[in-house]
């Protein structure tokens, strides 16, 4: 199962239920929050996840024939990153020649995952591998991952994966391996339903005695957009305005300069502050337009350029997980209310001038 949305809906917190799911069953977990890394990093951190499951499964000194394999598997997989064998301290063994040694990280993975499913069978217990931030994987590395788990699941061993990563992911995954559509589930996460939503405000108040007026969870709910990240900051915002254990629509309306405050300082500052100047009057040409999908010809109209030209640009967003492309030609902001945070930042869009290439003498 890969879970997408876009940021602030909970992904990572539904990660972590997985992994308290699969500890109340004594399934090993392998917890990796992935980032921009080159093959070699990702072995390491794969490395290191599959020896740390090894152990959780069983003590050295328990260990059977398959899980005394999968410590030499371990070793082969890293024989070329780890020459010292840092990362397999402990294992007390020979590296496994000619498994998982042959330098593709799509043939070295696969057969790595088998041996793990193996040893878990061995074991009778089970190991999720927990992906966060899956759409950082390079095209490769999804390759990898998306082949060995299609062969764990034709023999049918006990390891699983559970990735969690922005809308985009999907047809990544796709792109990668023509199967991983019919592997995977991609269940999509995004506002909670207006019920919930006043649930989510109304519940834990009254745990502590404040009752919240009816009018007061109707603007909550039109100013979060009823995005669980946003409904617990202005929540957090309100708190110390309620009186005589209300909140009223008021309250909200008060609170709503502080929520967006912190919002801005933090959950999209930090964000906006990796886009370079030119990718940053294109995200504020986005948010002109407005919060929906936008074609890749209008934003470059009112940044007075082409397609052509804005194509880095808007790549470089992609790269950055500032956009997403929901269908062809179009992106989209992967973070709820960009445009309105960009309207706030930003008053007034600024086109910086076009670069002069330099002629080569």
């Amino acid at each position: 199962m890969i879970i997408t949305g876009l940021r602030g809906v909970g992904k990572t917190v539904l990660l972590g239920q997985f992994n308290k799911k699969a500890d109340a069953r004594n399934w090993a977990t392998i917890e990796i929050e992935v980032s921009k890394h080159d093959n070699d990093d990702f072995r390491r951190q794969l490395a290191r996840g599959f020896r740390s499951a090894l152990l959780q499964m069983s003590p050295k000194a328990r260990w059977g024939d398959r899980a005394r394999r999968l410590a030499a598997v371990i070793k082969s997989f890293t024989v070329a990153i780890d020459p010292d064998g840092r990362i397999t301290a402990g294992l007390d063994t020979d590296a496994a020649e000619g498994v998982a040694d042959s330098g593709d990280l799509s043939t070295d993975l696969t057969e790595l995952l088998v041996a793990v499913g193996e040893a878990a069978a061995d074991h009778q217990t089970g190991v999720v591998l927990l992906l966060d931030e899956i759409q950082f994987l390079r095209r490769e590395q999804l390759e990898a991952v998306v082949a060995g788990i299609h062969k764990t699941v034709q023999r049918e061993l006990p390891i699983t994966l559970v990735g969690a990563g922005l809308p985009q992911i999907a047809e990544l995954a796709g792109e990668a391996k023509s199967y991983a559509e019919r592997l995977f589930k991609f269940p999509d996460i995004g506002v909670l339903s207006e019920e919930d939503a006043r649930a989510a405000l109304s519940q834990p108040a009254a745990a502590e005695g404040v009752l919240f007026e009816d009018a007061a969870l109707q603007l909550a709910g039109e100013v979060t957009g009823r995005y669980p990240y946003f409904l617990q900051e202005l929540g957090y915002a309100v708190w110390p305005l309620a009186s005589n254990n209300q909140i009223t629509r008021r309250d909200v309306e008060q609170a709503r300069l502080v929520y967006e405050d912190k919002l801005d300082g933090s959950f999209f500052r930090v964000r906006l502050d990796r886009a370079t100047e030119l990718e940053q009057a294109y995200l504020r040409a986005m948010a002109e337009l407005g919060p929906e999908p936008q074609l890749a010809s209008a934003v470059a109209r009112l940044l007075d350029r082409t397609s052509e030209q804005c194509g880095p640009t808007r790549s470089g967003l992609i790269e950055k997980g500032l956009l997403y492309t929901p269908n062809h030609g179009y992106a989209a902001f992967t973070v709820p209310h960009f445009d309105q945070f960009m309207r706030r930042s930003v008053p007034t869009l600024s086109v910086p001038p076009i670069r002069q290439r330099r002629k080569r003498s």
